[in-house]
């Protein structure tokens, strides 16, 4: 016997798009909440409720609420990180070759929540230690990028070195972009970012 319409399953594809869908309208949700309420006085059951879902469907999607904001924080930007470093040539230095990675990859982070999501971020201590938590994790996924660029063994410590101060540099463009966005005189993140590059190159003079 032929399944009915109803007893089909929705294609692969559908199911994806609408998962995304849900996906985006609860963190819209919960953003709006955030920025309205403040994040402690926004509760999961409020976020669920606004975009539409149940209490367990939203539990679906995330394990918490803090999940829901930092979804936005460099959405999709670690993976991002690490193809676009594996596509750099091997031929340059680490840390340049770093930096003309996440150049070409700063216009991600130039989105209308960007500069509300940092103020959320930095409105508990809990939340910056998150904060704090992400770039650290970028760190480790350039300096793996970096290894598989560059697979001699010796070379690591100097691969850990580099990504540190990579994504030092893209904390410090970041930070200067939302505060100059705050009053709406930022530039271009790129901009910001190769002061940064320059700041730390500038600590380094050529030797005599």
């Amino acid at each position: 016997m032929s399944p009915t319409n109803t007893d089909r399953k929705p294609p692969t594809g559908l199911r994806e798009r609408k998962r995304r869908e849900t996906h985006d309208r609860i963190v819209a949700a919960g953003l709006k909440l955030f920025i309205e309420q403040g994040y402690d006085a926004t509760t999961l059951d409020r976020i669920a409720a606004a975009a539409g879902i149940s209490r367990r469907t939203f539990f679906y999607y995330f394990k918490s609420k803090e999940e829901v904001l930092l979804a936005r924080e460099g959405s999709g930007f670690p993976q991002a990180l690490h193809t676009a470093m594996l596509e750099q040539s091997p031929h340059g230095t680490p840390l340049a070759t770093a930096r003309e990675c996440l150049l070409g990859l700063a216009p991600h982070y130039e989105t209308g929540e960007s500069i509300a999501v940092d103020r959320l971020l930095h409105s508990t201590e809990a939340l910056r230690a998150r904060k704090n938590a992400l770039y650290v994790e970028l760190e480790r996924i350039l300096r793996d990028a970096m290894d598989q660029l560059w697979p001699a063994e010796e070379q690591r410590e100097a691969h850990r070195a580099a990504a540190l101060i990579a994504i030092g540099a893209l904390r410090l463009a970041l930070d200067d972009w939302r505060r100059d966005g705050r009053d709406g005189t930022a530039r271009p993140v790129a901009q910001y970012l190769r002061h940064a590059f320059s700041l730390v190159e500038s600590q380094f003079p050529p030797s005599a």
